[in-house]
């Protein structure tokens, strides 16, 4: 077969990929019992900000994005801890074994503390991770399932929240409706709740406001809205702090949890830390974040793969 005949044959799959409808899906991790559900999220445009805001969700521009799938849930300790234990994870195999190429990748050192803070396991979202712990999550997913995932970008996570919606919310303005919605400040009795106990949005996401801040791919910036590029934006992260979580918490207030609400990470999450160089895994002082999984239509080359998952840590002194 010729190259040019395989160049057609590529671009002709490629676009049957890229034009069919997505469908949600639940995803098995192979080899075990554990399974996650995937929203999919269709291709469109959006405004992106907000104009009520504070001055980093300005000015309010339109972007364009490819569709992707969407973790329905936040990444639950269900799931992260079969990553964050080896012994845990040979236990929920089915053979009691765990493969070579999964074995291989590098898990986060052992808290020396209790991470969940006293606020429940099965079924919460898993928190207080750093962002290069939660992008070797999705690098032992990989190994596990064959399947890339990552974290969302900005625009990602805002247009998934909003879900069509141009309001502060992705229900309306109406405040006093978001406890309907989210666990916060008002309701959540300080602590984190399991996942999907509360209304999901119009695309059928739960806890995009509220339970706990996620993390999104990129690097914070308060003026990158400036320069940002129209089509499936991103501010690729070189430096360790800050980056930007989105979606408020159980401890945020409400104006927090709107859908334009950036947060910047800061260092002192990782105040209480006696190591030095401070943990590349947790944020101790930092129980309020956690992550969702994005996939791509289009997956990416395995040179792409590599380069994402497999960036050195940047050390925190």
């Amino acid at each position: 077969m010729n190259k040019k005949l395989i160049l057609i044959i590529f671009i002709c799959l490629n676009f049957s990929l890229s034009a069919q409808e997505l469908k949600d899906y639940t995803q098995t991790i192979n080899g075990t019992d554990l399974s996650f559900d995937m929203k999919a999220i269709p291709a469109g445009s959006f405004q992106m900000g907000s104009t009520s805001g504070k001055p980093d969700e300005q000015p309010v521009h339109t972007v364009e994005l490819d569709g992707f799938w969407m973790g329905i849930y936040e990444v639950t300790w269900d799931l992260f801890e079969p990553f964050l234990y080896k012994d845990f994870e040979a236990v929920k195999s089915n053979d009691g074994k765990i493969p070579v190429n999964v074995d291989a990748v590098t898990r986060p050192t052992k808290p020396y503390l209790d991470m969940t803070f006293g606020m429940g396991k099965a079924g919460h979202p898993a928190i207080a991770m750093t962002h290069y712990n939660a992008i070797q999550f999705c690098k032992w997913l990989y190994e596990r399932t064959g399947v890339f995932y990552r974290l969302p970008t900005e625009a990602e996570w805002e247009y998934a929240c909003r879900a069509g919606s141009d309001d502060k919310y992705t229900f309306g303005d109406d405040e006093s409706m978001l406890g309907d919605y989210a666990w916060y400040l008002d309701n959540s009795d300080g602590t984190t709740h399991k996942v999907g106990e509360k209304k999901s949005n119009a695309w059928g996401l739960y806890d995009m406001h509220g339970n706990v801040s996620e993390w999104t791919y990129d690097q914070y910036a308060d003026d990158f809205y400036v320069s940002s590029p129209s089509k499936n934006p991103v501010n690729k992260p070189t430096k360790l702090y800050p980056h930007s979580l989105r979606g408020g918490a159980y401890d945020d207030d409400a104006n927090l949890l709107r859908s334009a609400s950036r947060l910047p990470s800061k260092a002192a999450w990782k105040q209480l830390d006696p190591q030095i160089p401070k943990s590349n895994w947790w944020f101790p002082e930092a129980p309020f974040v956690g992550f969702r999984l994005v996939r791509p239509v289009m997956p990416p080359s395995k040179e792409e793969i590599n380069a994402y998952y497999n960036q050195a840590p940047i050390p925190d002194r």
